[in-house]
């Protein structure tokens, strides 16, 4: 296989952040030779994660076996998925908050007709449901687990303990109609066809709409990761993949 020189639209923040966190691993480990070093790895894990572009294209440009790069890979991103915050932190910070955003998105993937968990009737296609608090201008705080694409947003927020944590936390937090009847301190717009409702009903709903409309921002930081548009791995590695991705967009937004 060919290989070719390339490039990523990523701050050098990402690489610095990843290949520091790398040599701490290693020194942990006791390694002392690998056929990549620290920043090399990163390297790989980024491209990896920002274009997606499959293992056997990556071992060719950075000169190791496919399976190398995956081990590779999986060690960075496994790296990352525990410096992800917890949904306890992400709570603690959107008390401090006006209010937080809270939204579904899901995550496509290949699978077959039959395998009905993971189809989404709202969205028509299979894929996994991840769960995105951000903040009042649209950036991204958290990203939960993933869940089969069959679970409906107001579901998954439960399941995920979303509502309690911003409950006890005191954080005011903006949703869609997906989650209506979720209680605790999650507003959603008044229900009903837009004729019925009052004058008053209208202008909350309008306001409500062009607010929350600023999570699509943080959905769209999310999936600026190319992997996570069209996810071609095991389910059972999804999560360690948005929270990989969460680590990698704070690390960088902390350090500008």
């Amino acid at each position: 296989m060919l290989g070719y020189p390339s490039g990523l639209d990523l701050s050098s923040s990402a690489l610095r952040f990843l290949t520091a966190r790398l040599r701490e691993h290693r020194r942990a480990l006791g390694t002392r030779w690998r056929r990549l070093s620290a920043g090399r790895q990163a390297l790989l894990a980024l491209a990896h994660l920002r274009n997606g572009h499959p293992y056997a294209q990556l071992a060719a440009g950075f000169g190791i076996g496919t399976t190398t790069a995956y081990r590779y890979i999986t060690e960075a991103v496994d790296l990352l998925a525990c410096l992800a915050p917890t949904l306890a932190e992400a709570a603690r910070a959107a008390s401090m908050k006006a209010f937080v955003l809270l939204d579904g998105t899901l995550l496509p993937m290949d699978r077959i007709a039959a395998d009905r968990p993971s189809y989404s009737g709202k969205h028509k296609k299979h894929g996994m449901n991840v769960q995105v608090i951000a903040d009042p201008f649209g950036r991204l705080l958290w990203a939960s687990p993933a869940l089969p694409g069959a679970v409906h947003d107001v579901r998954a927020a439960r399941e995920h303990g979303i509502v309690d944590a911003l409950a006890d936390a005191g954080a005011n937090c903006l949703a869609d109609k997906g989650y209506q009847g979720a209680g605790g301190t999650v507003r959603v717009p008044y229900r009903g066809r837009w004729e019925t409702l009052s004058t008053g009903q209208q202008a909350v709903n309008r306001s409500h709409a062009r607010i929350r409309a600023l999570v699509e921002q943080a959905i769209a930081t999310l999936k600026s990761w190319r992997l996570l548009r069209k996810l071609r791995c095991s389910t059972t590695r999804i999560t360690s993949l948005v929270q990989a991705v969460l680590t990698l967009h704070l690390a960088s937004s902390d350090r500008g």
